[in-house]
């Protein structure tokens, strides 16, 4: 059988009041006077920070209290809040120091052990700039808070808060979670350098701490919040449990301490806006309650043989977002030259397919750095892969039946069968690059994910449909409901199972990672059509955070095309969350006739779905070259949506 209709919309969660909520402070210093004034808060900010915490019943607990709680040994108060200040910054003993120990309350202050090593006369390498040793906290000092019996110092790494260059570009990147670039090799430092290289520092930074009689650290807080499973493990091992980043989202105690997230305070952070962050996370509010605001880009179009074209269409690009005001990008990892739907080359470093440029991290950097995009998603295929002729997994191929009947005889992709155990292997080893070579936030899984329903004929399907008890003749399943229900309900979990699986191995490098798919319009708009597709919405909306539905009347021929939006949209409001899990992604282009719809129609379509409800769209493709859509059109029409959470 395939699902029946589910009810309206569920109201958001309650509070949860055993919520752990982290709290990260830099300087708590007047910010004329602070070395960051964006991170700085002053004095009367603090305890005002501190009194609405108090007044509002929130209970400040230790790091021994948190490690003692999750091995159940004890328990929390209601509403627990940690304190945390990062860098060990001189105005923390002079400022805040005096004012925990007047109210009796524990905080976790981490220190940069190479910024600690010189003397009080000399400069310190500052990430990348420099400041005198004197502005940060002396040993004595150190060793003074530590004794009060409040103050617990964690690691902030010996020499992982700064850059390092991550890119042929020169991009300077967070060194915990960058892979080295050398450029008189032209090669990435391998597995095996990267692991050495970030135990020996945490393993120096322990050893510092201890020689100046501090507490070999119990908590690490990853510098600029980056992290991956790989430093999570390294931190363990050495002795600390928790880690900390500047992740949204809620704090569990009886989960693993090593993924901890935090609410980072910027200078001029009231108290309103204070309790808004805390309530988002107690109220587990997500992405999904974040109107995204997507621009879909083809790395093709930035791609050129001359370095410094590329450099200039990377710019427009930039201005193109900048301008545009959206705060989500889906952008292209990988490349089709041949167009034939299938990618044969990327942008990324891989040990599978043809690298066409060096790219992608290149790319995602710039937007993450230089643009207001808070989400790029890497865009790419799950099974559309065209690997070298040489590669013998490059004939483990999706096989059509031989059969001249029907509409849906194949999708038109060179795709690699999501039943054969070698090709798995050989996309997950894909993945697996792609996630150690670049920073970003998410997958999109490409509109390759499906199977038609005369597909997969491959010998490794049809081994797998015989061992399901469905037989190998498809054209009989197709011939009986009750089995070609069971059949499509066995594709559509093996592709999503297989892109999960996919997401799993992502998260190895980007842990935060959110997940996306591109949906065929028709499988939102009839149940039915999961048989042609093997795509199910209610098991998208399931599995992935979103779906991104290509919604695009001239691809799909529609007649009506508000009437095909409307269906859509009502199918929608009848899942849990359907509209908050769900993109609407538009055409830019009329591919039918190549012909570019006007920024004013798109904008006219935005407009409607916005007042129905709809909280996230986006448009492909986004062409830079001509200028198309018009970026001052779409973001007064983008601008109707806030970027805030909603709950």
């Amino acid at each position: 059988m395939l699902w029946a209709e589910t009810p309206t919309e569920t109201t958001p969660s309650a509070i949860d009041l055993n919520t752990l909520t982290i709290i990260g402070y830099h300087e708590i210093s007047p910010p004329a006077q602070a070395l960051i004034a964006d991170y700085a808060v002053s004095q009367q900010q603090f305890e005002l920070h501190l009194d609405w915490l108090q007044k509002n019943g929130y209970h400040f607990i230790s790091v021994d209290q948190l490690i003692q709680a999750n091995a159940a040994k004890i328990s929390l108060p209601t509403k627990p809040v940690l304190l945390t200040f990062d860098d060990g910054y001189q105005s923390f003993y002079q400022n805040a120091f005096p004012i925990l120990k007047k109210r009796k309350i524990p905080a976790l202050v981490s220190v940069v052990g190479s910024w600690l090593k010189p003397n009080a006369t000399q400069m310190v390498n500052f990430g990348d700039s420099h400041i005198p040793r004197r502005q940060l906290l002396s040993w004595q000092e150190l060793k003074t808070m530590q004794d009060s019996g409040l103050i617990e110092i964690g690691s902030h790494s010996y020499d992982l808060h700064r850059g390092i260059i991550g890119n042929p570009q020169g991009n300077s990147e967070p060194a915990a979670t960058t892979r080295l670039y050398d450029p008189h090799t032209e090669k990435y430092e391998s597995d095996s350098h990267y692991e050495k290289r970030i135990y020996q520092d945490l393993k120096q930074n322990n050893q510092i701490l201890t020689a100046h009689g501090i507490r070999s650290p119990r908590v690490m807080v990853w510098p600029y919040g980056r992290y991956n499973m790989k430093t999570i493990a390294i931190a363990q091992k050495l002795g600390m449990p928790i880690t900390i980043s500047l992740d949204d989202g809620p704090d569990h105690i009886h989960k693993s301490l090593g993924q901890l997230n935090r609410i980072l305070i910027e200078g001029g952070m009231s108290t309103d806006d204070l309790a808004q962050e805390i309530q988002n996370r107690q109220m587990n509010l997500s992405d999904n309650n974040r109107p995204q605001k997507i621009m879909h880009v083809d790395l093709d179009y930035i791609y050129d043989p001359d370095p410094t074209q590329q450099e200039r269409n990377l710019g427009h690009l930039l201005d193109r977002i900048r301008a545009m005001n959206v705060n989500t990008i889906y952008l292209q990892a990988f490349s089709d030259p041949d167009a034939n739907g299938s990618a044969d080359m990327v942008y990324f470093p891989n040990r599978f397919v043809p690298m066409r440029a060096d790219l992608f991290n290149r790319v995602a950097w710039q937007i993450q750095t230089r643009t207001q995009v808070s989400r790029i998603y890497a865009w790419m295929p799950l099974l559309a892969w065209e690997l070298p002729a040489d590669n013998p997994v490059a004939q483990q191929r999706v096989l059509t039946e031989n059969s001249q009947q029907g509409d849906h005889l194949n999708m038109g992709y060179i795709r690699l069968s999501p039943f054969s155990a070698t090709a798995r292997q050989t996309i997950r080893g894909i993945y697996q690059d792609l996630a150690k070579s670049a920073s970003f936030n998410g997958i999109l899984f490409h509109d390759d994910a499906t199977l038609s329903d005369y597909e997969d004929a491959s010998p490794e399907a049809l081994k797998v449909y015989a061992q399901q008890g469905l037989g190998t003749d498809l054209a009989a399943i197709r011939q009986d409901e009750a089995l070609l229900q069971q059949w499509t309900a066995l594709k559509t979990k093996t592709i999503d199972n297989f892109a999960m699986e996919l997401a799993a191995e992502v998260r190895q490098y980007q842990p935060f990672l959110l997940t996306a798919r591109n949906l065929y319009a028709q499988v939102a708009l009839s149940a039915y059509a999961e048989n042609w597709y093997a795509q199910s919405l209610e098991e998208s909306l399931k599995k992935y955070d979103f779906t991104a539905i290509m919604a695009m009347p001239y691809m799909e021929q529609a007649k009506d095309h508000d009437q095909f939006y409307q269906d859509m949209v009502t199918r929608l409001k009848q899942y849990p969350a359907g509209l908050k899990k769900t993109v609407f992604e538009l055409q830019a282009t009329n591919w039918r006739n190549n012909e570019k719809l006007p920024s004013a129609e798109l904008s006219r379509t935005i407009q409607s779905l916005y007042q129905q409800g709809v909280l996230h769209v986006g448009y492909y493709p986004d062409d830079p070259i001509q200028d198309h859509p018009d970026p001052a059109i779409m973001r007064k029409i983008f601008d109707q949506q806030p970027s805030r959470l909603i709950p």
